[in-house]
């Protein structure tokens, strides 16, 4: 939607949230209920008896308008993207209890920085340290999470540690990183897939503009799979993201997405030989700070062992309880950075642990 137009659009009193900087998402369901989400608080309920069924109905009619597109019995589904907002109204005559509305912010802006990493205890120095020379030294990353874990937002702080003098190209399914924005000086194309344009084929042109870094958009197709596979595996470094429970399943998460008969284990040997750095946020209420918390509990290194078996090793892992473990990188991933011109220490993490690093055989 074009933004001029969207920004004529009356929201009425669910103005107040749009402008609310910490509130990340806005949800009304149920004839009546007003969900919010915010980085503070996490998902809670607010009482405003004049954002009702009518306003929201009103909303739709005028976004309906804006967009040339019909929303009623026959089409139930509205979307609505300008540069910094998505909305999604379904009609109620598909949403029996009312129609509903999710509007999802995407500002055009990195909400994370190193000294609010460390102090809302996010992740540690340390390893903010270590996943900061990896992205220096090129390594592949799929950020895994449940939605509203902050993947997007942690991308969006890993896309700034990049060389300025590399390039970017973001292929997204809806607009979310605006890296282009955020850094406006910077070498770095946009690219959006719809029903004309497809991953592949966005793909095949990204390809032809010679970036350093692809970052892709949620993986959540086969389509999306494919595309990381066929990114890494053409030498160019990726940034992306998927649902995933636990970092180290990821490989596993990306096969089962796949809609054809491909070799489990060729597959997973691939995503393991290409894909360096597997990592695990999660969002949650913590008694312990008393607010709502998103923190990185797991990264894991993938690598395929002389043997060529795919392995995993759990650099780090935390518990809900606050019990954690933390291993050194590998000289796997210590020989793949050092090409690109970053040195690790073997004893990283000062573990003073000479033995061989801890592993898990997939």
């Amino acid at each position: 939607m074009n933004d001029a137009i969207f920004s004529q659009i009356d929201f009425g009193p669910l103005r107040e949230f749009i402008d609310i900087d910490d509130i990340t998402d806005i949800s009304y369901t149920n004839g009546g209920q007003l969900w919010l989400k915010s980085l503070s608080k996490g998902v809670y309920r607010v009482e405003r008896p004049e954002i009702n069924n009518a306003l929201v109905e009103k909303l739709a009619f005028q976004c309906s308008n804006v967009m040339g597109k019909t929303f009623n019995m026959a089409h139930p589904f509205l979307d609505a993207e300008s540069t910094e907002l998505r909305l999604n109204f379904i009609h109620d005559s598909i949403a029996t209890n009312g129609i509903a509305l999710v509007i999802r912010k995407t500002p055009a802006k990195i909400r994370l920085n190193r000294d609010k990493l460390i102090k809302e205890e996010y992740v540690s120095a340390d390893l903010l340290d270590f996943l900061l020379n990896c992205v220096q030294g090129h390594a592949n990353i799929i950020v895994s999470g449940e939605t509203g874990s902050g993947k997007t937002e942690l991308v969006k702080y890993l896309a700034s540690a990049t060389k300025e003098n590399e390039k970017i190209i973001t292929i997204e399914d809806t607009l979310e990183l605006h890296l282009d924005r955020i850094f406006p000086h910077r070498d770095i194309v946009a690219m959006k897939t719809n029903n004309i344009a497809s991953y592949s084929e966005v793909l095949v042109t990204c390809m032809r503009q010679n970036p350093i870094w692809i970052l892709l958009s949620e993986v959540r197709s086969a389509e999306a799979v494919m595309a990381v596979r066929n990114s890494i595996s053409s030498g160019h470094h990726i940034i992306s993201t998927i649902h995933s429970d636990r970092a180290a399943l990821i490989p596993m998460r990306m096969y089962s997405l796949i809609e054809s008969n491909i070799d489990v284990e060729q597959f997973i040997t691939t995503i393991h030989r290409y894909v360096q750095i597997g990592i695990y946020v999660k969002g949650y209420m913590s008694e312990k700070l008393g607010r709502f918390q998103r923190e990185i509990m797991e990264i894991c290194e993938f690598y395929v062992d002389e043997n060529n078996k795919p392995q995993v090793n759990t650099i780090y892992q935390k518990t809900l309880d606050g019990k954690f473990t933390l291993n050194n990188p590998t000289k796997y991933l210590r020989s793949y950075l050092a090409i690109q011109g970053v040195i690790l220490d073997e004893d990283l993490f000062h573990l003073n642990n000479k033995a061989e690093d801890t592993i898990e055989t997939l």
